[in-house]
């Protein structure tokens, strides 16, 4: 049977790319694995698999039909919730492995409680989607997989077997052990006297003899097989099953229950023989597969858990589509910054779902590379931030916070941030941040995603502008899906001439976050930048206007 995942059709996996560091943090995937998990190993695995992605539109479309299944249905998150955490006692306390010749028959039964405990969880699965109106791929061949399972691994046998020697291995509740002492009164040899089907009650003769030798040697004895004849009076305990042992002095330091059981296991070979041929018919199931599906459907299920959270909190999303013609397009409506909804959550301060502007965005040749203007603290970074975490989610399979996400998926996500003083000590900040662009351009490819925050803005206006209109052009060249947020609106004012210079197909166009009578209003639209208004409420902020100076120096004594 071919392998079963979660994570994408097929049995052979595809080809990821990993986010770079710089992209997981300044989209802030590490915040949001945390308060999606439940613990820091789920917070793990869910950060991976929102770091690793693919550009497969099916991969895509498959894991969102699995997460909008298990989000409709909740009693889905809830069975598989049990049947997974015991599949995962099983895995991490249990023996699923192959059996040697070693095992002993107390090692046997155990591992046919767990066999048991096995079919129960396969059986689980199969009622839980059975039950249930499931429409994705995955789950679907889940249970076709689990009903498999079933079916061609004898499960309907092992079940037979384990309640037959169930019913066997029950009816024996106790050994009774002959031990002969040397003149020191050091155990010799020992042997089966009985196998009893009542359980064992000390006599007084017995309770005083093994009380003395737990207090003389307090330690137990392996064990070599022995001769009938080296056991004392053997006819005064009856049939003795022609087994013996020899008690070995030098190994007195082992555990007793291991010596008892290897014993055991010697004398009732037949019971331990009939055990190993029953259950090695059965080793070969497959845990492997049910095991890996653990991290996959917690990663769904915590999803799930959280975006119910975010709906109750008034927020709204958006089931991704993915298209399959490689046309590097984007079609969102109502789109907004999964992170900023999540703060509201946590932190309301009087605002609601209701106080988040959701914006349109849209990439096709017409408006590949987008020059984002507009007034300062205006909305430009936290709504770049969200296109990239908007890609991550829905190309993770996750609804989307949109209203709508039509998407050609991308290869990468690379984001140009202002870099940290403490990193530029060799080559200044100007020259770090050209040197790091340039290595991010030679790897991104027109698939990717890039979104650009001030680059450049950290050194003259004349210096940045020169640097930026190049790179706008070399962007342009590549076409790859681009915003770049800036305060340079020359830049913006000269899209057309810089699309005339760069005679391509994939053209750039200005988007604006728009003020409103001089007020920011967090919308943001496909228009010509609004001149200096920037600079003017830069001004405003730092009370450098002519008007603010000139009132606060009137007020001096």
């Amino acid at each position: 049977m071919e392998k079963v995942s979660l994570l994408y059709p097929g049995e052979k996996a595809p080809e990821y790319k990993e986010l770079p560091f710089l992209t997981a943090h300044d989209l802030s995937l590490d915040q949001l694995a945390e308060q999606v998990a439940r613990d820091k190993a789920e917070a793990a695995i869910i950060f991976h698999y929102l770091t690793h992605i693919t550009s497969d539109p099916e991969v895509a479309a498959y894991r969102t039909e699995i997460f909008t299944d298990v989000l409709s249905h909740p009693s889905i998150r809830s069975s598989m919730k049990e049947i997974l955490e015991r599949i995962d006692f099983l895995r991490q306390f249990g023996s699923f492995q192959k059996l040697s010749d070693a095992s002993g028959a107390w090692e046997l039964v155990h591992r046919m409680g767990e066999m048991d405990e096995y079919i129960l969880c396969v059986e689980g699965i199969c009622k839980t989607l059975l039950e249930l109106p499931i429409r994705s791929r995955g789950l679907k061949r889940l249970l076709a997989y689990a009903m498999e399972l079933h079916e061609e691994a004898g499960f309907t046998e092992l079940k037979k077997d384990i309640e037959a020697l169930k019913k066997e291995t029950s009816e024996v509740r106790s050994v009774t052990l002959g031990v002969n002492l040397n003149d020191r009164f050091e155990p010799s040899t020992a042997g089966i006297v009985s196998v009893n089907s009542r359980y064992f009650t000390k006599s007084n003769v017995i309770s005083n003899l093994s009380d003395f030798i737990a207090g003389k040697e307090k330690q137990s004895f392996s064990f070599q097989p022995a001769q009938n004849d080296t056991f004392r009076n053997p006819t005064s305990y009856g049939n003795l099953f022609g087994t013996m042992v020899l008690l070995n002095p030098e190994d007195r330091g082992n555990d007793v229950l291991r010596s008892m059981d290897r014993a055991i296991s010697h004398m009732i070979s037949k019971v331990v023989k009939k055990l190993k041929s029953v259950i090695s018919r059965h080793v070969d199931v497959s845990t492997l597969c049910l095991t890996g599906l653990i991290p996959e459907f917690m990663y769904y299920i915590r999803f799930a858990e959280y975006l119910e959270s975010m709906k109750k909190a008034g927020f709204s999303f958006a089931v991704p589509e993915a298209l399959t013609g490689r046309s590097r397009s984007l079609k969102a409506e109502g789109l907004y910054n999964l992170k900023l909804a999540d703060e509201i959550c946590r932190h309301p301060d009087g605002r609601t779902a209701s106080d988040v502007v959701k914006n349109p965005l849209d990439f096709s040749k017409d408006r590949r590379i987008y020059i984002f203007t507009g007034a300062n603290r205006g909305g430009k970074t936290t709504f770049t931030q969200g296109i990239g975490l908007a890609f991550v989610l829905a190309q993770g399979g996750i609804h989307v916070p949109a209203d709508s996400f039509v998407y050609d998926p991308v290869d990468n996500i690379y984001t140009h941030y202002p870099a940290d003083e403490n990193e530029t000590m060799d080559l200044g900040r100007l020259g770090e941040e050209t040197k790091r662009f340039r290595e991010l351009f030679h790897t991104a490819t027109k698939d990717s995603l890039l979104l650009l925050n001030e680059s450049f803005s950290t050194t003259s206006f004349e210096e940045g502008y020169f640097i930026a209109r190049d790179v706008v052009r070399a962007l342009k060249h590549m076409g790859v899906r681009t915003i770049y947020n800036t305060h340079m609106h020359k830049l913006a004012l000269e899209i057309d001439a810089i699309n005339d210079e760069e005679k391509t197909e994939d053209l750039a166009a200005s988007l604006v976050a728009r003020s409103v009578q001089g007020k920011r209003s967090f919308q943001i639209e496909a228009a010509p930048p609004e001149g200096q208004s920037y600079a003017r409420d830069i001004a405003q902020k730092y009370g450098v206007t002519f008007e603010q100076l000139i009132k606060e120096g009137c007020q001096k004594p």
